[in-house]
C-alpha cells in the first residue's frame, strides 16, 4: 500500500478482530516502523513490548474496560516511556513526542499490512492500569506504559470517520478562520 493510501485509510478500529494470529515477522516490521521514527536529539527514548501470547493478552484485557478490540486482539504493542525523563535539549525533554511519532509510524504500518488497531492511552491513566500492565510485562519501575496498540485482522469493515476539509484546519502563511 502506498504511504498516502495508508494515511488516507488509517482509522481507529474498535470492533472485534478475527482469531488469526499476527505473524512475528509482521509485528517486527510494525515495531521497526516505530523504531525508525524521528526522536528528539536522536535519544530514541521509547521502548516497546510486543505481546502475542494468548494468555498474557487475556490478562491484559481483563485489566481494561470492555471493548471489542481490547478483548479480541491477537497481538498488542505496549509503548513505554520514562516516568521522569532526563532533559535532552536546553532543559526540555521529548519522550512524549518521541512516543507519539513512533506510534504514528506504527499505525501507518499496521494499516499498510491490512491490520486494524486503536491508539489507547486514556484507559491506562485510571485505576493504575498502566502500572498493572507494566507489572505483567516486567516493565522497570522507572518506565511507564504510555500507549497500547491492540491489533489484529479486522472482523468487520467500518466506515472511516470523516475528516474536516483542508481549509478548515490549514492555511498558508498566516492563521485563517
Amino acid at each position: 500500500m502506498d504511504l498516502f493510501d495508508a494515511i488516507a485509510n488509517r482509522q481507529s478500529y474498535r470492533e472485534s478482530f478475527t482469531a488469526d494470529a499476527v505473524p512475528c515477522a509482521d509485528l517486527e516490521r510494525i515495531v521497526q516502523a516505530g523504531l525508525d521514527a524521528p526522536s528528539g536529539c536522536n535519544l530514541q527514548t521509547t521502548r516497546f513490548v510486543i505481546v502475542d501470547d494468548p494468555e498474557l493478552l487475556r490478562k491484559i484485557a481483563d485489566l481494561l474496560p470492555p471493548g471489542n478490540a481490547r478483548q479480541t486482539a491477537t497481538a498488542l504493542i505496549a509503548c513505554c516511556v520514562s516516568r521522569e525523563p532526563a532533559p535532552s535539549y536546553e532543559g526540555h525533554f521529548f519522550d512524549v513526542e518521541d512516543c507519539a511519532a513512533a506510534v504514528q509510524n506504527m499505525l501507518l504500518a499496521i494499516t499498510a499490512l491490512g491490520y486494524g488497531t486503536v491508539w489507547s492511552d486514556g484507559v491506562l491513566r485510571v485505576e493504575q492500569r498502566a502500572e498493572r500492565i507494566g507489572a505483567l510485562l516486567g516493565v522497570p519501575e522507572e518506565r511507564v506504559v504510555r500507549i497500547i496498540l491492540p491489533l489484529g485482522r479486522p472482523a468487520t469493515t467500518v466506515p472511516r470517520r470523516e475528516k474536516m476539509a483542508f481549509a478548515q484546519r490549514a492555511s498558508f502563511n498566516q492563521w485563517a478562520e
